[in-house]
Protein backbone atom coordinates (compact mmCIF):
# COMPACT_ATOMS: atom_id res chain seq x y z
CA UNK A 1 0.00 0.00 0.00
CA UNK A 2 1.18 3.18 -1.45
CA UNK A 3 0.86 6.69 -1.40
CA UNK A 4 0.85 8.52 -4.60
CA UNK A 5 2.29 12.45 -5.11
CA UNK A 6 1.87 14.40 -8.44
CA UNK A 7 3.72 17.60 -8.45
CA UNK A 8 3.07 19.63 -11.32
CA UNK A 9 2.60 17.30 -13.20
CA UNK A 10 2.53 17.95 -17.35
CA UNK A 11 1.75 15.58 -20.69
CA UNK A 12 2.31 17.34 -23.80
CA UNK A 13 1.87 15.66 -27.37
CA UNK A 14 4.02 18.09 -29.41
CA UNK A 15 2.39 21.39 -29.23
CA UNK A 16 -0.70 20.17 -27.54
CA UNK A 17 -0.98 20.73 -23.96
CA UNK A 18 -3.23 18.05 -22.58
CA UNK A 19 -1.86 17.51 -18.34
CA UNK A 20 -1.47 21.23 -17.12
CA UNK A 21 0.35 21.63 -14.23
CA UNK A 22 -1.61 18.83 -11.74
CA UNK A 23 -0.34 18.94 -8.31
CA UNK A 24 -2.59 15.92 -5.95
CA UNK A 25 -1.43 13.89 -3.15
CA UNK A 26 -3.39 10.50 -2.74
CA UNK A 27 -2.98 8.78 0.92
CA UNK A 28 -2.01 5.29 1.54
CA UNK A 29 -5.23 3.37 1.32
CA UNK A 30 -7.77 6.04 -0.13
CA UNK A 31 -10.04 5.41 -2.60
CA UNK A 32 -9.53 8.12 -5.56
CA UNK A 33 -12.21 8.71 -8.53
CA UNK A 34 -10.99 11.40 -11.70
CA UNK A 35 -13.91 12.49 -13.38
CA UNK A 36 -14.71 14.97 -16.20
CA UNK A 37 -16.18 14.96 -19.36
CA UNK A 38 -15.19 13.17 -22.73
CA UNK A 39 -11.26 14.85 -23.51
CA UNK A 40 -10.47 16.33 -19.93
CA UNK A 41 -7.16 14.10 -19.59
CA UNK A 42 -8.09 11.62 -16.73
CA UNK A 43 -7.43 8.32 -18.79
CA UNK A 44 -3.91 10.27 -19.65
CA UNK A 45 -3.54 11.03 -16.21
CA UNK A 46 -4.27 7.53 -14.78
CA UNK A 47 -1.93 6.04 -17.42
CA UNK A 48 1.07 8.63 -16.21
CA UNK A 49 0.66 7.19 -12.99
CA UNK A 50 1.07 3.63 -14.25
CA UNK A 51 3.95 4.68 -16.14
CA UNK A 52 2.03 4.04 -19.85
CA UNK A 53 2.27 7.43 -20.47
CA UNK A 54 5.55 9.66 -20.15
CA UNK A 55 5.50 12.27 -18.31
CA UNK A 56 6.50 15.77 -20.06
CA UNK A 57 7.43 17.98 -17.01
CA UNK A 58 6.89 17.49 -13.16
CA UNK A 59 7.64 14.53 -11.11
CA UNK A 60 5.38 11.34 -9.90
CA UNK A 61 6.24 10.13 -6.32
CA UNK A 62 4.87 6.45 -5.21
CA UNK A 63 5.86 5.13 -1.85
CA UNK A 64 7.84 8.32 -1.07
CA UNK A 65 10.55 7.65 -4.58
CA UNK A 66 10.61 9.65 -7.41
CA UNK A 67 8.65 6.99 -10.36
CA UNK A 68 8.55 9.34 -12.66
CA UNK A 69 11.22 7.37 -15.21
CA UNK A 70 10.85 4.43 -13.94
CA UNK A 71 9.10 1.53 -16.38
CA UNK A 72 5.39 0.54 -15.39
CA UNK A 73 7.49 -2.88 -13.82
CA UNK A 74 8.81 -1.24 -11.48
CA UNK A 75 5.77 1.02 -10.13
CA UNK A 76 4.27 -1.66 -8.21
CA UNK A 77 1.28 -0.93 -9.88
CA UNK A 78 -1.66 -2.84 -11.51
CA UNK A 79 -4.15 -1.61 -13.96
CA UNK A 80 -7.61 -2.90 -14.85
CA UNK A 81 -8.51 -2.08 -18.01
CA UNK A 82 -12.36 -1.29 -19.98
CA UNK A 83 -11.86 -4.53 -22.03
CA UNK A 84 -11.08 -7.48 -19.68
CA UNK A 85 -8.20 -9.31 -22.34
CA UNK A 86 -8.64 -12.50 -21.08
CA UNK A 87 -6.95 -15.94 -22.51
CA UNK A 88 -9.66 -17.76 -24.36
CA UNK A 89 -7.83 -20.43 -24.43
CA UNK A 90 -6.68 -20.39 -20.66
CA UNK A 91 -8.74 -21.23 -17.71
CA UNK A 92 -10.02 -18.47 -15.20
CA UNK A 93 -7.32 -20.09 -12.94
CA UNK A 94 -4.50 -19.47 -15.37
CA UNK A 95 -5.37 -16.26 -16.70
CA UNK A 96 -5.62 -15.02 -13.09
CA UNK A 97 -1.66 -16.70 -11.87
CA UNK A 98 -0.22 -16.23 -15.52
CA UNK A 99 1.67 -12.65 -14.87
CA UNK A 100 2.85 -14.82 -11.88
CA UNK A 101 4.30 -17.93 -14.11
CA UNK A 102 5.77 -15.54 -16.38
CA UNK A 103 7.87 -14.28 -13.62
CA UNK A 104 9.02 -17.25 -12.24
CA UNK A 105 6.90 -17.63 -9.54
CA UNK A 106 6.66 -21.03 -7.42
CA UNK A 107 3.52 -23.22 -8.21
CA UNK A 108 2.57 -23.37 -4.50
CA UNK A 109 2.98 -19.87 -4.50
CA UNK A 110 0.82 -18.99 -7.60
CA UNK A 111 -2.17 -21.45 -5.97
CA UNK A 112 -1.94 -19.80 -2.96
CA UNK A 113 -2.29 -16.19 -4.80
CA UNK A 114 -4.81 -17.08 -6.97
CA UNK A 115 -7.24 -19.17 -4.73
CA UNK A 116 -6.46 -16.00 -1.97
CA UNK A 117 -7.95 -13.93 -4.78
CA UNK A 118 -10.77 -16.02 -6.09
CA UNK A 119 -12.39 -16.10 -2.43
CA UNK A 120 -11.90 -12.51 -2.11
CA UNK A 121 -14.25 -11.87 -5.53
CA UNK A 122 -15.88 -15.48 -4.89
CA UNK A 123 -14.62 -17.23 -8.32
CA UNK A 124 -14.01 -20.39 -6.25
CA UNK A 125 -16.03 -22.53 -8.60
CA UNK A 126 -15.42 -20.83 -11.52
CA UNK A 127 -11.73 -21.39 -11.60
CA UNK A 128 -11.88 -24.16 -14.39
CA UNK A 129 -14.09 -22.30 -16.33
CA UNK A 130 -12.85 -21.09 -19.73
CA UNK A 131 -13.78 -16.86 -20.53
CA UNK A 132 -16.50 -17.97 -23.17
CA UNK A 133 -18.67 -19.45 -20.35
CA UNK A 134 -18.31 -16.56 -18.44
CA UNK A 135 -20.45 -13.82 -17.79
CA UNK A 136 -19.76 -10.36 -18.64
CA UNK A 137 -19.59 -9.43 -14.82
CA UNK A 138 -17.64 -12.33 -13.87
CA UNK A 139 -15.19 -12.41 -16.87
CA UNK A 140 -14.27 -8.62 -15.01
CA UNK A 141 -14.22 -10.07 -12.05
CA UNK A 142 -11.79 -12.20 -12.94
CA UNK A 143 -9.67 -9.18 -14.72
CA UNK A 144 -9.40 -8.18 -11.14
CA UNK A 145 -8.31 -10.84 -9.91
CA UNK A 146 -5.23 -11.07 -11.98
CA UNK A 147 -4.27 -8.04 -10.77
CA UNK A 148 -4.83 -9.02 -6.92
CA UNK A 149 -2.85 -11.94 -7.47
CA UNK A 150 0.21 -9.51 -8.01
CA UNK A 151 -0.51 -7.84 -4.41
CA UNK A 152 0.53 -4.41 -5.73
CA UNK A 153 0.69 -1.00 -3.49
CA UNK A 154 -1.83 0.29 -5.54
CA UNK A 155 -5.23 -0.97 -8.13
CA UNK A 156 -5.82 1.68 -11.19
CA UNK A 157 -9.13 1.28 -12.96
CA UNK A 158 -9.79 2.55 -16.17
CA UNK A 159 -13.54 2.98 -16.70
CA UNK A 160 -14.27 -1.00 -15.86
CA UNK A 161 -17.57 -1.26 -15.91
CA UNK A 162 -18.80 0.68 -19.15
CA UNK A 163 -18.95 -2.68 -21.27
CA UNK A 164 -21.68 -3.97 -18.81
CA UNK A 165 -25.30 -3.75 -18.73
CA UNK A 166 -27.12 -1.66 -16.28
CA UNK A 167 -27.76 -4.67 -13.63
CA UNK A 168 -24.58 -6.00 -13.27
CA UNK A 169 -22.96 -2.42 -13.30
CA UNK A 170 -24.87 -1.88 -10.14
CA UNK A 171 -23.49 -5.48 -8.29
CA UNK A 172 -19.83 -4.70 -9.98
CA UNK A 173 -20.05 -1.27 -8.19
CA UNK A 174 -20.80 -3.45 -4.72
CA UNK A 175 -18.20 -5.48 -5.24
CA UNK A 176 -15.56 -3.20 -6.15
CA UNK A 177 -16.78 -1.15 -3.03
CA UNK A 178 -16.05 -4.39 -0.89
CA UNK A 179 -13.05 -5.22 -2.42
CA UNK A 180 -11.47 -1.78 -1.13
CA UNK A 181 -12.91 -2.35 2.40
CA UNK A 182 -11.51 -6.17 2.01
CA UNK A 183 -8.12 -5.54 0.81
CA UNK A 184 -7.46 -1.68 2.16
CA UNK A 185 -5.30 -0.94 -0.79
CA UNK A 186 -4.66 2.35 -2.88
CA UNK A 187 -7.39 2.84 -5.80
CA UNK A 188 -7.64 4.98 -8.41
CA UNK A 189 -10.66 4.96 -10.71
CA UNK A 190 -11.52 6.58 -13.88
CA UNK A 191 -15.21 7.60 -14.84
CA UNK A 192 -17.71 8.96 -16.37
CA UNK A 193 -20.74 7.78 -14.20
CA UNK A 194 -22.31 9.56 -11.64
CA UNK A 195 -23.22 7.40 -9.81
CA UNK A 196 -19.86 5.58 -9.66
CA UNK A 197 -18.48 8.39 -8.77
CA UNK A 198 -20.70 9.52 -5.77
CA UNK A 199 -20.94 5.79 -4.25
CA UNK A 200 -17.12 4.37 -4.07
CA UNK A 201 -15.15 7.39 -4.00
CA UNK A 202 -13.45 8.77 -0.61
CA UNK A 203 -12.30 11.76 -2.40
CA UNK A 204 -13.23 12.93 -6.19
CA UNK A 205 -10.54 14.49 -8.59
CA UNK A 206 -13.16 16.61 -11.05
CA UNK A 207 -10.63 17.20 -14.27
CA UNK A 208 -11.50 19.82 -17.33
CA UNK A 209 -9.39 20.88 -20.13
CA UNK A 210 -6.23 19.52 -18.11
CA UNK A 211 -6.40 20.97 -14.74
CA UNK A 212 -7.83 20.05 -11.44
CA UNK A 213 -11.13 22.11 -10.79
CA UNK A 214 -12.00 20.60 -7.80
CA UNK A 215 -11.05 17.93 -4.93
CA UNK A 216 -13.24 16.62 -2.56
CA UNK A 217 -15.49 14.13 -0.80
CA UNK A 218 -18.27 13.19 -2.63
CA UNK A 219 -20.40 15.39 0.16
CA UNK A 220 -18.02 18.86 -0.17
CA UNK A 221 -18.54 18.53 -3.85
CA UNK A 222 -22.45 18.11 -4.00
CA UNK A 223 -23.31 20.84 -1.24
CA UNK A 224 -20.29 23.02 -1.22
CA UNK A 225 -19.18 23.10 -4.96
CA UNK A 226 -16.20 25.58 -5.86
CA UNK A 227 -17.38 27.02 -9.66
CA UNK A 228 -20.29 26.39 -11.84
CA UNK A 229 -18.70 24.06 -13.82
CA UNK A 230 -18.30 21.36 -10.60
CA UNK A 231 -21.84 22.65 -9.80
CA UNK A 232 -23.28 21.55 -12.75
CA UNK A 233 -20.75 18.21 -13.42
CA UNK A 234 -21.15 16.62 -10.06
CA UNK A 235 -24.58 15.53 -9.42
CA UNK A 236 -27.87 13.92 -11.48
CA UNK A 237 -29.51 15.13 -12.73
CA UNK A 238 -27.28 18.92 -12.71
CA UNK A 239 -28.26 21.84 -10.24
CA UNK A 240 -30.17 24.26 -12.41
CA UNK A 241 -28.29 27.62 -12.61
CA UNK A 242 -30.66 30.92 -13.28
CA UNK A 243 -29.30 34.91 -13.72
CA UNK A 244 -30.31 36.22 -10.53
CA UNK A 245 -29.20 39.93 -8.88
CA UNK A 246 -28.71 40.53 -5.15
CA UNK A 247 -29.51 43.34 -3.82
CA UNK A 248 -29.78 44.37 0.46
CA UNK A 249 -29.10 40.51 1.06
CA UNK A 250 -31.97 39.27 -0.79
CA UNK A 251 -31.75 37.76 -4.45
CA UNK A 252 -34.14 38.37 -7.09
CA UNK A 253 -35.13 36.69 -10.23
CA UNK A 254 -35.50 38.14 -13.86
CA UNK A 255 -39.61 38.45 -14.90
CA UNK A 256 -40.37 36.80 -11.29
CA UNK A 257 -41.38 38.40 -8.16
CA UNK A 258 -40.26 35.61 -5.83
CA UNK A 259 -36.93 36.38 -4.17
CA UNK A 260 -35.06 35.04 -1.18
CA UNK A 261 -32.28 35.57 1.24
CA UNK A 262 -29.09 35.55 -0.29
CA UNK A 263 -25.13 35.21 2.06
CA UNK A 264 -23.59 38.45 3.35
CA UNK A 265 -20.82 37.72 0.78
CA UNK A 266 -23.19 36.94 -2.57
CA UNK A 267 -23.35 40.79 -3.14
CA UNK A 268 -21.38 40.59 -6.14
CA UNK A 269 -23.47 37.28 -7.18
CA UNK A 270 -25.16 36.98 -11.15
CA UNK A 271 -26.27 33.30 -10.73
CA UNK A 272 -28.13 31.61 -8.38
CA UNK A 273 -27.93 27.49 -8.29
CA UNK A 274 -30.78 25.08 -7.22
CA UNK A 275 -30.80 20.95 -7.13
CA UNK A 276 -33.38 19.69 -8.55
CA UNK A 277 -34.53 18.16 -5.35
CA UNK A 278 -33.95 21.55 -3.83
CA UNK A 279 -37.31 22.99 -5.35
CA UNK A 280 -41.03 22.14 -4.26
CA UNK A 281 -43.99 22.54 -7.11
CA UNK A 282 -46.72 25.38 -5.39
CA UNK A 283 -49.56 26.80 -6.78
CA UNK A 284 -49.11 29.60 -9.84
CA UNK A 285 -49.09 32.33 -7.81
CA UNK A 286 -46.89 30.70 -5.29
CA UNK A 287 -42.77 29.88 -4.97
CA UNK A 288 -39.75 32.17 -6.17
CA UNK A 289 -40.81 31.82 -9.67
CA UNK A 290 -43.48 29.76 -12.06
CA UNK A 291 -43.44 27.97 -15.41
CA UNK A 292 -45.92 25.88 -17.30
CA UNK A 293 -44.78 22.23 -17.68
CA UNK A 294 -43.14 20.69 -20.35
CA UNK A 295 -42.57 17.23 -19.74
CA UNK A 296 -43.52 14.57 -16.81
CA UNK A 297 -41.34 11.65 -16.34
CA UNK A 298 -42.78 8.94 -13.55
CA UNK A 299 -39.92 6.78 -12.57
CA UNK A 300 -41.61 4.93 -9.40
CA UNK A 301 -39.70 6.40 -6.56
CA UNK A 302 -40.34 9.68 -7.60
CA UNK A 303 -41.62 11.92 -10.83
CA UNK A 304 -39.14 14.23 -13.14
CA UNK A 305 -40.46 17.55 -13.88
CA UNK A 306 -39.33 19.94 -16.83
CA UNK A 307 -40.79 23.16 -16.24
CA UNK A 308 -40.25 26.13 -19.10
CA UNK A 309 -39.79 29.46 -16.62
CA UNK A 310 -39.48 32.04 -19.63
CA UNK A 311 -36.05 33.90 -18.81
CA UNK A 312 -34.84 31.13 -16.40
CA UNK A 313 -35.22 28.42 -19.21
CA UNK A 314 -35.65 25.07 -18.81
CA UNK A 315 -35.78 23.99 -14.99
CA UNK A 316 -35.58 20.43 -13.73
CA UNK A 317 -37.28 19.40 -10.18
CA UNK A 318 -37.24 16.27 -8.58
CA UNK A 319 -40.27 15.24 -6.88
CA UNK A 320 -40.15 12.19 -4.45
CA UNK A 321 -42.89 9.73 -4.51
CA UNK A 322 -45.96 10.37 -6.92
CA UNK A 323 -47.54 13.74 -8.11
CA UNK A 324 -50.44 15.53 -9.98
CA UNK A 325 -49.15 17.33 -12.31
CA UNK A 326 -49.45 16.90 -15.95
CA UNK A 327 -47.83 18.14 -19.20
CA UNK A 328 -49.26 21.68 -19.96
CA UNK A 329 -50.21 22.71 -16.15
CA UNK A 330 -48.66 26.10 -14.79
CA UNK A 331 -47.27 25.84 -11.47
CA UNK A 332 -45.41 27.94 -9.15
CA UNK A 333 -41.86 27.02 -7.78
CA UNK A 334 -40.41 27.27 -4.42
CA UNK A 335 -36.63 26.97 -3.70
CA UNK A 336 -35.38 25.69 -0.30
CA UNK A 337 -33.68 28.59 1.06
CA UNK A 338 -31.38 26.67 2.72
CA UNK A 339 -30.06 24.89 -0.06
CA UNK A 340 -28.84 27.52 -2.68
CA UNK A 341 -25.72 28.54 -4.32
CA UNK A 342 -24.62 31.35 -5.53
CA UNK A 343 -21.99 32.59 -8.07
CA UNK A 344 -20.11 35.25 -9.57
CA UNK A 345 -19.52 36.54 -13.48
CA UNK A 346 -16.36 34.12 -12.98
CA UNK A 347 -17.90 31.40 -12.59
CA UNK A 348 -16.97 30.93 -8.59
CA UNK A 349 -19.05 29.84 -6.01
CA UNK A 350 -19.65 32.62 -3.13
CA UNK A 351 -20.28 30.44 0.31
CA UNK A 352 -21.32 31.71 3.44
Amino acid sequence: MSSIKLNAVEKWFGDLQVIKGVNLSIEEGEFIIFVGPSGCGKSTLLRMIAGLEDTSRGEINIGGKNMTAEPPSKRGLTMVFQSYALYPHMTVRDNMGFSLKAAGAPKSEIQRRVDDAASVLKLEALLERRPKDLSGGQRQRVAIGRSIVREPTAFLFDEPLSNLDAALRVEMRLEIAKLHKTLDTTMIYVTHDQVEAMTLADRIVVLQSGIIEQVGSPRELYERPGNLFVAQFIGSPKMNVMPCSVSDGKFGLPSHNGSGPAPANASQATHIGVRPEHIQIASEDEGHCRGKVEVSEYLGADVMLFVECEKLGLLTVRHVGDIDVKAGQNVGLHFDESRTHFFNAEGLALHD
